[in-house]
């Protein structure tokens, strides 16, 4: 049977602020897209930092075939997995399982290797809540005054699992098996302002979720600016807010943006199904 041929679709895109996320529009996932097109998306990507799409009915094999246009992708060691296919990470909650991933973050940046982005697409959704919110770390980073920057340079911020660890301790795994599980993921460390590999921009690389301490300063020194830092990704001025239906998808650049899913639906349910993509070590 001949390959299908390469799609190369006319598309749009809509911002939603004038600071990150915008709305992808002529778009058919389930379609093999061209090469060009693949280049464009990720143009957009490293420009808007976190891309939406809507009404795409895909299968869980479409959502693989597309995230793997643009690199390799991973498997989350700690998060539930989709039964056929460990590049899917499973994301549900329900009365029975509350959400509670409501923290601001980046993605695995305990990793040697963070992720470059993930792919998130909504099975099923509540009618109202559910929402997830992504800020522009580069904006972020563009507003702290000169003293701030200078003190930043050349910081290095330490990355760590302990709260997934944690969770394994809860659901019964042994002492061995937790300290195993942390030799293999060991703490990490990476620039506390980092440089995107494409467009060479500056933002801050630090995180609630997974960055405990700077490197060699104080640890209530450490805290305190890690406080200030943190607190960056709060302002209004550098998010947006996107209000999932049922097959959506979200495709954010884990490099530039943190994102908070709220979590402010239960009892209701959410499906959710996500594919992350292999990045490089933070410079």
């Amino acid at each position: 049977m001949a390959e299908p041929a390469l799609v190369e679709q006319p598309l749009e895109v809509h911002p939603l602020t004038p600071t990150v996320g915008a709305e992808v529009a002529g778009i058919d996932l389930a379609e093999p897209l061209g090469d060009g097109t693949i280049a464009w998306l990720s143009e957009q990507l490293v420009e808007h930092k976190v891309l939406f799409f809507r009404e795409q009915a895909i299968s869980v094999e479409q959502h693989i075939a597309f995230a793997q246009r643009f690199g390799e992708l991973e498997v989350h060691p700690f998060s539930p997995q989709h039964p056929d296919h460990p590049e899917v990470l499973v994301l549900h909650n329900d009365r029975e399982h509350p959400p509670y991933i409501n923290v601001w973050h980046s993605d695995v940046t305990w990793r040697k290797e963070p992720s470059l982005g993930s792919i998130l697409r909504a099975r099923k959704v509540p009618a109202v809540g559910g929402d997830t919110l992504f800020a522009n770390m580069e904006a972020a980073y563009d507003s702290l005054d000169e003293g701030m920057k200078e003190r930043l340079e050349g910081l290095i911020a330490v990355h760590d699992n302990e709260n997934f660890l944690a969770g394994m301790k809860a659901r019964g795994a042994s002492d061995a098996e937790v300290q195993a599980k942390r030799e293999e993921f060991p703490p990490m460390r990476h620039p506390v302002v980092r440089t995107h590999p494409v467009s060479g921009r500056k933002s801050l690389y630090v995180n609630r979720a997974f960055t405990r301490a700077i490197d060699g300063m104080p640890k209530g020194e450490g805290r305190a600016l890690l406080k200030t830092l943190f607190q960056t990704a709060w302002r209004p001025e550098v998010q947006c807010r996107f209000r999932w239906r049922p097959d959506s998808l979200a495709f954010w650049d884990n490099r530039a943006v943190q994102h908070y899913a709220a979590a402010d639906y239960w009892p209701e349910e959410r499906y959710m199904e996500r594919v992350t993509i292999v990045g490089d070590a933070p410079f």
